[in-house]
């Protein structure tokens, strides 16, 4: 198994693309914290069915309270930190159907909502691991990023907007980081129909995506999991500030 013994935090992932990830690092032996605003509980479940070790804790990644308690939780409860994915986002609420707004009535309530979870939310993430890391003398941080931080996307200014920060936070965080053997990269995947994307866009536009993709299937999660297992493995050691687009040639990087 890729991640025997390792111990891994994923944010958001009580559901969606953030679920999946969790489930794939645990069946490559690694422990796992699951954490996120919404009910981690089943997925610990998930993870414990299949042979698994796994703490569910409710965190708000925007809260410097809450994600040094996840670290610190996590480290008593596994002893150390070798791995965190920064995944926990938002695009808009699922609940709201009209999130998708000109800039010209966009309100400052929509752009803050979407940086603090984007980026506040992996900086404050990073942040509560990176001393244990630098104590027990390295560790890996995937990023969550998006194809939308290159191509931008109309209508969701504050979203893409978010993702760019993200890609520029890793190159400072890897070049900051690397003296201490700590591996920071991104992913950008491009249009994942979890959740929150079938909220935000339709099926016809989901479609047109996938005409524009050298590979003509949609991107699903796991194909998506591959990449941040990958980049959270010794198979990446030599790695960092690297961000790895998983698009199906809809965005050539």
């Amino acid at each position: 198994m890729r991640l025997e013994n390792k111990v891994a935090i994923v944010t958001g992932s009580a559901r969606g693309m953030g679920r999946v990830f969790a489930l794939r690092l645990a069946r490559e032996g690694a422990k796992l914290t699951v954490c996120d605003v919404l009910d981690c509980a089943p997925v610990a479940k998930e993870i414990e069915a299949i042979g698994g070790e796994a703490l569910a804790l409710k965190t708000d990644v925007t809260s410097e309270k809450d994600t040094a308690a996840m670290a610190q939780k996590t480290v008593d409860r596994f002893g150390r930190i070798d791995i965190l994915v920064n995944n926990a986002a938002i695009i808009g609420a699922i609940e709201v159907k009209d999130f998708a707004k000109p800039v010209e009535k966009m309100v400052s309530a929509d752009w803050d909502r979407i940086l603090a979870v984007n980026i506040k939310g992996v900086f404050l993430s990073s942040k509560a691991v990176i001393p244990y890391m630098k104590k027990q003398g390295g560790g890996k941080i995937v990023n969550m990023a998006s194809t939308v931080a290159f191509t931008g996307l109309p209508d969701f200014i504050h979203y893409s907007t978010s993702k760019g920060g993200v890609l520029t936070m890793t190159r400072g965080l890897a070049m900051a980081l690397g003296e201490f053997n700590i591996n920071v990269n991104a992913v950008a995947p491009g249009l994942v129909m979890t959740e929150a994307m079938q909220a935000a866009f339709n099926a016809e536009y989901s479609e047109m995506v996938v005409d524009h993709q050298l590979l003509k299937r949609k991107i699903e999660p796991e194909d998506v999991a591959g990449a941040v297992l990958f980049l959270a493995s010794d198979e990446a050691a030599m790695i960092t500030g690297h961000t790895l687009v998983v698009s199906g040639g809809e965005y050539m990087h």
